[in-house]
């Protein structure tokens, strides 16, 4: 049985693209969230191994979406995944307890190696 993800970002383009990325791999996409709070809600009901989480969302950003969801599910395992690459933001997503952070736009190969390590930790 593959890995479960759960992809949280409010671009849909984003969410094929991931669609595409993963699709003949041991990665199976089981929900997609265009927002913060819905990812909160529908965690629970997919458990997915991993997240892949957006920061810049309207409504709840993905930081905020991360340190809700840690608390509650101490088990989960996010990637941040944005455009935004400054330093203070990749601390603050450490800090928070996020597995890693990959950079859009991104490329398969550094998708596939993040999501491992994430799961792997």
């Amino acid at each position: 049985m593959g890995k479960r993800v759960m992809v949280v970002d409010d671009s849909r383009i984003v969410q094929i693209q991931m669609e595409k990325i993963l699709s003949d791999t041991d990665f199976e996409i089981v929900a997609c969230c265009g927002s913060g709070e819905e990812a909160l809600k529908k965690y629970e009901e997919y458990m997915p191994d991993v997240v892949t989480m957006d920061i810049i969302m309207p409504g709840m950003d993905g930081l905020e979406t991360a340190r809700l969801l840690l608390q509650e599910h101490p088990e989960a395992r996010i990637l941040m995944v944005s455009s935004l690459a400054y330093d203070d933001t990749i601390d603050e997503a450490r800090e928070i307890g996020a597995k890693g952070f990959v950079y859009k736009p991104f490329h398969q190969e550094d998708v596939l190696n993040s999501l491992e390590q994430a799961v792997g930790d």
